[in-house]
């Protein structure tokens, strides 16, 4: 694992999986809210977004942690891991009001400074829907991109993502 990709839901743990693998692996950790949000809550271009996704692809080694439909194949392409977070929705939803209880109105740490945390109606949607609408397709691209010799990690449950960490604290990270 040099280059690893970790996806799923909002709420799912994406963020803290990725600080607790870059730990342990010696990873620099990017999170892609962070790059993406600019202070106020201002998106990036899709220009500078492509362009910032491909500075950090072409380097030896990252976790990129976070969704972002437009960026995914790039991001799948460079890397050697992907992780999926294919979590229940009442787990996310759990995992987002959780969020938004501790961060109450302050930048969480995968953010970007001046994006205090926030909840609306249509994440909440998002992520509610999430696993019938979204993670079927990204299922069907695990599965193309496993035939290119990715390894691919499919948690249901943050019991089998525990065992992940837990086994590359084991091996020594590496």
């Amino acid at each position: 694992m040099e280059k690893v990709i970790i996806i799923g839901c909002g709420g799912a743990g994406k963020s803290t999986l990725a600080r607790k693998l870059g730990k342990i692996l010696n990873l620099k950790v990017y999170h892609l809210d962070a790059m993406y949000w600019k202070p106020g809550w201002e998106m990036t271009a899709k220009d500078e977004w492509k362009k910032l996704i491909q500075q950090v692809t072409e380097e030896d080694s990252w976790i990129l942690d976070g969704n972002y439909g437009s960026t995914m194949d790039m991001r799948a392409q460079a890397a050697d891991t992907i992780i999926f977070l294919d979590y229940s929705a009442p787990r996310c939803l759990y995992g987002i009001f959780k969020r938004r209880i501790m961060y109450h109105g302050r930048t969480r740490p995968d953010m970007n400074e001046g994006c205090p945390e926030r909840l609306d109606w249509d994440f909440i949607k998002w992520v509610a829907a999430y696993k019938r609408e979204k993670a079927p397709g990204i299922i069907a691209k695990l599965e193309e991109f496993k035939l290119q010799g990715k390894g691919i990690y499919h948690f249901k449950n943050p019991r089998e993502t525990e065992k992940l960490l837990i086994g590359q604290s084991i091996k020594g990270g590496r």
